[in-house]
Parts: C-alpha cells; structure tokens; sequence
C-alpha cells in the first residue's frame, strides 16, 4: 500500500510542477544586473508559471508563486556548464535542493533584502538552509496533493491555513517556510504577531514568530523589514539614455500650445482675499488719526 501511495503522490506531484505552455513575463530578469547585486541572505521571489503556481498565486491573492534564498556558492554544487548552485529552495515532489540563478532568468522576479541583517546572522541564515539541502516531500501525503488539484472559491481568510494544511513534516518545507524557519533561527521579523504591553510610564511592542507553515512567498514582498532592490535603479538609471523606436514628438506639441505655468505681466500668482468690513473701517480711523497728528 505504501509504495502505491508513494507512487500517486509522485504523479501528482509531477503534474502539478508542469509548467503551462505560452508564459511570457511581462517584465523579465536582467540577468547581469541580477548576479551582481545579490548577497548572502536576499530573497529571491519567483512568478512561475506551473500549475501549482496559478493556485498559489490564487490562494495568496499575489503575483510571487515561489521563492528561494540566496547563500552564494555552494561547494560541490554545479550545473554542467560550471555554473554554481546559489540558491536554496524546497518544491513539493523535489524537497529541498540548491539550483542556478539561471533558473529564474526568463521569470519575473524580485529581490528583498533583509536590512541591517549582521554578517554572522547572514551566515547563520544560509548555513541554516545549506544543512536542509535533502530533506523531502513526504509524496505519500495525498491529502497534501491532492487539495492542490481542487481550487474552489476560498475565503480569505482562510487562505493561508489552506496553504499549511496538511500534516507536520511535508507542508513544513514548502519554499517560503523553510526561509521563514531559517530568518526565525536568528530572530530575524518577516511578519510577526506584535501585542503592546508596559505600565503608564512606558509601552513596548512585543514580537511573536508566527507558525512558519503559515507564511507565504508575497509576505517578503510586504515585510516592512525588507528591502524592495530592483538592479535596473541601483545601478544606475538615466531614462534619457533609452533608445526607443520611435522618435520623440517636438516638446510643443506634445505638451500642448497653452502654458499651464505662463503668468500674465503684472498679474499676481496669488489670488487675494477680499478683505472683511470691520477691518476696512478700523484702517480708515488709524489714517485719520494719523492726519490729524
């Protein structure tokens, strides 16, 4: 019985990772700028474009499908070419395994940035990642593959609990909860519960670590304590440098014949009040006052 059920759960599991024919994104990786920019720690958010992908985009009402950390080049890790595995992510069928960034290259991506993250944390998040490099997708776990096979109407509320539901091990090492684990093992906030406590002198603001099954690929995207990098700004953009193909219409025409900003000689910019009554008669006395002085 054990190996049927094993033996299902990798075909669904296969045919929910088949990606569907005809993506284009509308904003591809700039490869270049990419591998450049990334450090230690970034997390890297993928819009794919499988089967799995349009029902998590669906469940989380997002754009971000998939997610992957960053940790530089892993020794013994390499594509055939040479190219070094640099990420570290976990898919439903394959658990957790390393890839090239080249992998996301024809997706749209986007890069968060832990801030003020020290460098022996950075470390710490990364080696905490590498060390899960094996761990599996329990592929016997109907339950868990097949509620993918079924997207019904969702409330959302209950989104997310539809995301984690499941049993322990297996839903665990979907890709955005072993990064939230990973940031977790340093105390490091995605999305914490915050409840505010202290006396009439003082309040604080307590952070608690939400259950990592609960976390999704957008919530990095969210986080206020990440960074949104896009490699095309921080390198550097000049718009005027763009070639475009087709020429630029005459400034004049395109803004149009009248100025918007065009004053009137001896016309003021600022409209005056009209001044109260009271305050006329009151000014006409201290002039007459100052005459007879």
């Amino acid at each position: 019985m054990g190996l049927v059920l094993d033996t299902v759960g990798k075909w669904i599991a296969a045919y929910l990772q088949k990606e569907v024919p005809g993506y284009e994104p509308f904003t591809p990786s700039d490869p270049e700028h990419l591998r450049g920019l990334m450090r230690e720690g970034d997390v890297l958010l993928v819009e794919g474009n499988s089967r799995i992908s349009g029902i998590i985009k669906y469940l989380t009402q997002s754009t971000w499908s998939h997610s992957a950390l960053y940790v530089g080049p892993i020794d013994g890790a390499r594509e055939p070419d040479g190219e070094p595995h640099v990420l570290i992510e976990a898919e439903i069928g394959a658990g957790v395994t390393s890839a090239p960034l080249s992998k996301y290259f024809p997706y749209h991506t986007r890069l968060c940035r832990p801030v003020g993250l020290s460098y022996e944390d950075r470390i710490t998040v990364c080696r905490y990642a590498i060390n899960r490099i094996g761990f599996g997708y329990d592929t016997k776990n109907i339950v868990d593959l097949m509620r993918y096979l079924v997207p019904l109407p969702v409330p959302q509320r209950w989104r997310r609990r539809m995301i984690a539901f499941g049993s322990g091990d297996p839903t665990k090492m979907i890709c955005s909860a072993l990064i939230a684990q990973a940031f977790g093992a340093v105390r490091y906030p995605i999305l914490p519960k915050i409840t505010r406590a202290g006396s009439r002198n003082a309040r604080r603001e307590i952070l608690h670590i939400r259950d990592s099954s609960l976390y999704m690929p957008r919530d990095f995207d969210i986080s206020p304590y990440f960074e949104i990098v896009k490699p095309t700004i921080v390198r550097g953009f000049d718009y005027l440098s763009l070639h475009w193909a087709d020429r630029q219409k005459p400034l004049g025409e395109v803004a149009g014949a009248m100025d918007p900003f065009q004053v009137e000689a001896g016309s003021s910019t600022l409209v005056s009040e009209p001044a109260d009554e009271s305050q006329l008669v009151l000014s006409e006395k201290v002039s007459a006052m100052r005459g007879h002085s």
